[in-house]
């Protein structure tokens, strides 16, 4: 345990000298992962589906804020989409466009979970958005991750149904989106997954916020388990495709991300816990202090002693 401290001490002084580059690194290599999650599932356009323009249009957004990076990767997506089905293409720009309209207008803020969201659903990881969003963000991040919930189950749509989609130039257009939109907006799954994450942040939001020890980690058990039985009631009702095996692997992933990040962000003793007492003319206040878990890092000086073999000098006889 101690090791793990010291080397957090260690990020914590490394992060503090070199933050802006790292932030830099991050926005890149996140925004490249998305790109070639998208070049894998939906890169129907050859031209840009190799690693030359993902790496390209990482740069770019390496650069720029996770909202405007968003959006270059959802315009990149749409170029593939548009390869398939036309219709689809303008659905998806509708939906980004509403997500804008809708999250931006109120708090720009937390756009990385439209990226995290659906990455964390091609590595089946996702129960792991609602547990960092619950500790890290605020009840209006309910709204960028269902969001990205949506996104991902409509390229997933576009996926399994490229062959229809591009065979259907004969059908009359009010058919043709009325098809896609029952096929997106009554796809049971995504209700459920999207009612799993807001429900899933609801929870961890509130149980992190109270006046307990290990609060956090209540959450993410709390948090988990409430996910759990919304994916469970969804299977049960509406016989909804489920496999376990994948499911306990990427709820166990899931906890140990979250766990891993709220101890890189918030370590507190309880065991040092103090209540204080104060008052004024028109108040008492009672607090509550748990101090953070603070180890300096050794500061270890190598010293190098050169030892030099002393000569003699072998005086003659007669010599001083």
């Amino acid at each position: 345990m101690m090791a793990l401290l010291v080397f957090k001490e260690r990020l914590r002084v490394w992060y503090g000298k070199y933050g802006a580059y790292i932030n830099t690194a991050v926005r890149f290599f996140l925004c490249f992962a998305a790109l070639m999650a998208v070049n894998e599932n939906v890169g129907f356009m050859t031209r840009i589906s190799g690693i030359l323009p993902a790496l390209g249009l990482a740069v770019l957004c390496a650069f720029v804020p996770y909202g405007l990076g968003a959006v270059l990767v959802g315009g990149f997506a749409l170029v593939h989409v548009s390869v398939v089905s036309l219709e689809i293409a303008v659905l998806l720009a509708v939906v980004m466009l509403l997500i804008m309209l809708l999250y931006y207008g109120f708090q720009p803020g937390d756009s990385w979970l439209l990226l995290v969201t659906p990455l964390a659903f091609f590595l089946n990881i996702p129960y792991a958005v609602p547990l960092v969003a619950g500790l890290s963000c605020s009840l209006v991040s309910v709204i960028p991750a269902c969001s990205g919930v949506l996104i991902y189950y409509i390229l997933l749509y576009v996926k399994q149904n490229a062959g229809i989609l591009t065979g259907g130039a004969a059908v009359d257009i009010t058919e043709k989106y009325s098809s896609i939109l029952g096929g997106v907006i009554s796809n049971e799954t995504m209700l459920f997954m999207a009612l799993a994450f807001a429900v899933g942040i609801l929870v961890v939001y509130m149980v992190k916020n109270l006046s307990i020890d290990y609060s956090w980690y209540i959450a993410i058990a709390a948090g988990t388990v409430v996910q759990a039985v919304i994916v469970f009631v969804g299977v049960f009702l509406f016989n909804m495709s489920f496999s376990v095996a994948p499911f306990l692997v990427g709820m166990a992933v899931s906890v140990a991300v979250a766990a891993a990040y709220t101890f890189f962000v918030f370590a507190v003793d309880y065991t040092r816990t103090e209540y204080l007492q104060y008052e004024d003319d028109d108040y008492y206040y009672y607090v509550k202090a748990v101090p953070k878990i603070a180890v300096s890092a050794p500061d270890v000086k190598v010293q190098k002693i050169n030892a030099r073999k002393s000569s003699r000098k072998h005086s003659r006889p007669g010599e001083r």
